[in-house]
């Protein structure tokens, strides 16, 4: 399993956790299963909402963002892309500084702890972390790439049996004799 099917496992269990709080918010759960802490407590306060939406809402939102641009990772367009990697790496960023904005909330604010609201955090955490570690894997590889090209560039073989520009051309055009360039 690479690092991008990970987020793409953890941002999925985000959105069952975020849409389990979504859906008390709304009314459709009656109450949330919390072994520990306040979960009501912290889910009735006003900061509970974000711009008239739950903030599990918008946790869902995120959730499915991230899930969307690991699987596109995933894809053979995207699979080495580090501007992919970066992208994930910035909105796990967000994520992460938001939830721990909201852990904030619920220590010193409401005085009051929500287990879901903790595994969505832990979960924005890992998110962040296992980016950040493609992001340095991608880079990587590039840069081990980048420096296996100028090694053959410094060697001088690059381009030793090209003769002319004419033939570079042909080569370009039509493969190594030319000939696909006189059908």
């Amino acid at each position: 399993m690479n690092k991008r099917m990970l987020v793409a496992l953890v941002a999925l269990a985000g959105v069952f956790v975020a849409l389990y709080l979504t859906l008390y918010k709304l009314g459709y759960i009656g109450t949330l299963a919390c072994a520990v802490g306040s979960c009501e407590t912290v889910q009735t306060s006003k900061w509970a909402t974000l711009l008239g939406a739950p903030v599990g809402a918008w946790g869902v939102a995120y959730y499915i963002g991230v899930l969307a641009l690991a699987i596109a990772g995933l894809t053979g367009r995207f699979a080495d892309s580090r501007r992919l990697s970066e992208i994930l790496v910035g909105v796990t960023a967000f994520g992460l500084v938001f939830s721990l904005w909201l852990t904030y909330l619920e220590l010193f604010v409401i005085h009051a702890i929500c287990q879901w609201c903790v595994v969505s955090a832990i979960l924005a955490t890992i998110l962040f972390v296992v980016s950040w570690l493609d992001l340095r894997e991608i880079s990587a590889l590039l840069d081990d790439h980048v420096s296996e090209v100028a090694e053959s560039l410094r060697d001088g073989s690059f381009g030793d049996r090209i003769r002319n520009t004419s033939e570079v051309a042909l080569r370009a055009v039509g493969g190594e004799d030319g000939d696909s360039v006189n059908r």
